[in-house]
């Protein structure tokens, strides 16, 4: 399993990087360890809406249920993420990233993570 995870780099930009998630045989299919979370917050957001550059307001997960949302960085580099992918929002710092919200509305799950949250520790 991948999710995308947004940080920021040394140059105060925002990034994308690439993480697969570290798994392990179960009884039914593959887990990852548990992971501790804030709560959960549900949202959706409309087709053409665009947040221009802003942080992540927290590190958290956000889950795509439905619609595409297109995010993009410092360099010009965007990514698009639909129904099922999963993204690492860990920009707090720096410039920020845009949203631009493609199809939808957009259905999202935002999953605010502790601030001492390992990264590492989803790496396979």
């Amino acid at each position: 399993m991948q999710i995308t995870r947004v940080y920021t780099g040394d140059d105060g930009e925002s990034h994308f990087e690439t993480i697969d998630i570290a798994l392990t045989e179960s009884r039914y299919g593959e887990l990852s360890e548990m992971f501790d979370a804030e709560g959960i917050v549900f949202r959706t957001t409309p087709v053409g809406g665009e947040l221009d550059f802003h942080n992540a307001p927290r590190r958290q997960f956000v889950v795509t249920l439905s619609g595409t949302v297109e995010i993009e960085v410092g360099d010009g580099s965007t990514l698009q993420l639909g129904g099922g992918d999963i993204l690492l929002a860990d920009d707090v710092t720096g410039r920020g990233h845009i949203t631009r919200d493609l199809e939808g509305p957009r259905r999202s799950l935002f999953i605010p993570l502790p601030e001492d949250f390992d990264v590492d520790s989803l790496r396979a």
